[in-house]
């Protein structure tokens, strides 16, 4: 009797931690502003549009701004040669992506793959392929 309720007890404690395994291997939905509307990432290119890096306040002091580009720079550059970055400046509180052009397109996957959902400042990154044309026309 003693060892039943012992083996009884081995398999509540089994069936409590395969409970908790199945709780923390449940994929979590977070709610990410813009994430919604880059869903589709499109094909490959060698620009790359981040959203959710940096707050709008944040890009109004000069000295703060060049800190900025100067961070994403050397974040970028980990994944890829960097040719230019650039982050626009608010306009009446709208919200624009900071973008990143790269040597080539694989240095841009790469980037994309490696920096998509990571948190950086207060933000979690939001990543999209961007147009070319539009980049070098500073059509943001």
């Amino acid at each position: 009797m003693k060892r039943q309720a012992q083996q009884s007890g081995d398999q509540k404690k089994e069936e409590a931690v395969q409970s908790r395994v199945a709780i923390i291997q449940t994929p979590v939905t977070l709610p990410v502003p813009g994430l919604q509307t880059l869903q589709n990432t499109g094909m490959p290119t060698e620009v790359l549009c981040l959203l959710n890096m940096v707050m709008a306040e944040e890009l109004v002091d000069d000295e703060e701004y060049e800190e900025i580009l100067e961070d994403i720079q050397e974040e970028c550059g980990k994944y890829g040669s960097v040719k230019s970055i650039e982050i626009p400046r608010p306009v009446d509180g709208l919200e624009v992506p900071g973008c990143g052009k790269f040597v080539s397109a694989s240095d841009c996957q790469k980037a994309m793959q490696a920096l998509t959902g990571r948190k950086f400042a207060n933000g979690v990154v939001v990543t999209k392929y961007y147009d070319p044309d539009l980049y070098h026309r500073h059509e943001f």
